[in-house]
């Protein structure tokens, strides 16, 4: 059998993270959820880690990695930047920058479920 393994990086605040973060990770349980369904008769079996990240680590926040790869590397013309992010801001008393994704013109703060059904379909292979 397969593996898929999606890995989320997210700032971690005394168990708290920003709001980008929190929307991003609604998604990723959804997706999640249904790709174990789809492609375990697939022989596909969807491993999944969360890495909580200290404040060093910001610039990380709110990363999906599919088998290592970063998803806006796995997606045709997507890329990643940053804004400025008040939750993050508000969690880490000073203003602060969270990443987003940047797909055919439009940017992402929180990653929808379908840049991450996308980037897993395209890594797994099995939807």
């Amino acid at each position: 059998m397969k593996t898929l393994e999606i890995e989320w990086r997210h700032l971690d605040q005394d168990g708290r993270t920003c709001l980008r973060c929190s929307d991003t990770l609604q998604s990723l349980q959804q997706v999640i959820t249904q790709l174990a369904v789809e492609c375990a008769p697939r022989g596909v079996h969807i491993a999944y880690r969360e890495t909580k990240l200290p404040l060093e680590q910001l610039s990380q926040s709110n990363l999906i990695l599919f088998n290592g790869i970063p998803l806006e590397s796995v997606l045709p013309g997507a890329s990643a930047s940053e804004s400025e992010c008040l939750s993050c801001g508000d969690l880490c008393g000073k203003p602060s920058v969270c990443r987003t994704v940047s797909v055919a013109g439009h940017t992402f703060e929180a990653i929808p479920a379908t840049l991450i059904r996308q980037a897993a379909c395209a890594v797994a292979h099995c939807c």
